[in-house]
């Protein structure tokens, strides 16, 4: 990510009247750099006089990260609710996306919004939670295999043992769960749909997890995406 783009980002998200305060800046960039376990030269507010305005303090912190982790970075900030209806931040995130969208594939999949919001759902089930987790720390480091896809099986496996209050496997779970969305009340149509889900994810892990160590990758991203879907879709209309 070229050093002009960095500085357009920083005066939107520094701006002195709506963009963020210098202490704002200081917490979200060492927050950052935890994550990212990264040095950065401003974590503290007041700045010093290195760092002559809160702009600048911002530009040299984003600077202090790789081009995927600047997109994730700058990307964040333009969706906090500071920026709510701010039309430059809305105009900075359409560039962003825009000039370097090719990133964003390479962000981590555990920081996804559908992963987050699914690991948030899940810490009422530890032990499919534990499985999950397990599999995106897998992917987040490229070990890309099957295991995956299993481990993505048994987390959803176990989650439906407790949602459902059985000890049944994924095959003989369908019946189960078409009975405990129709007393939640889910219109027929879409009870047909989720059980035909089912049914191709059933097939689609049986082949791979039995039969094949040779999965697409980008078939792995999906069926994490899509076991997310499943988990989160039956944890808040069941629970």
């Amino acid at each position: 990510m070229d050093s002009a783009f960095i500085t357009y980002a920083s005066d939107v998200l520094g701006e002195t009247n709506t963009g963020l305060s210098g202490s704002k800046i200081a917490e979200y960039s060492t927050a950052y750099a935890v994550k990212f376990d990264v040095n950065i030269p401003y974590s503290n507010y007041p700045f010093p006089d290195s760092a002559p305005n809160k702009r600048t303090a911002l530009r040299k912190n984003i600077m202090a990260f790789n081009d995927e982790q600047q997109f994730f970075i700058i990307k964040e900030l333009c969706d906090l609710p500071d920026f709510a209806g701010n039309e430059d931040a809305k105009a900075l995130k359409t560039k962003l996306l825009s000039k370097y969208g090719k990133l964003y594939t390479d962000i981590l999949i555990s920081e996804l919004e559908l992963v987050q919001e699914t690991i948030h759902w899940l810490s009422q089930y530890p032990r499919s939670l534990k499985v999950y987790n397990e599999a995106l720390v897998k992917y987040d480091n490229r070990i890309y295999e099957r295991n995956i896809l299993d481990d993505m099986r048994l987390a959803f496996e176990l989650l439906l043992k407790e949602i459902l209050g059985n000890g049944k496997s994924l095959e003989n779970q369908i019946a189960e769960i078409g009975q405990a969305l129709k007393q939640t009340e889910v219109s027929k149509e879409l009870r047909n749909m989720f059980n035909a889900l089912i049914n191709y994810y059933k097939d689609y892990q049986n082949t791979y997890i039995k039969h094949d160590d040779n999965v697409n990758v980008n078939e792995i991203e999906y069926m994490i995406e899509l076991t997310s879907l499943l988990m989160k879709f039956l944890i808040r209309t069941i629970k």
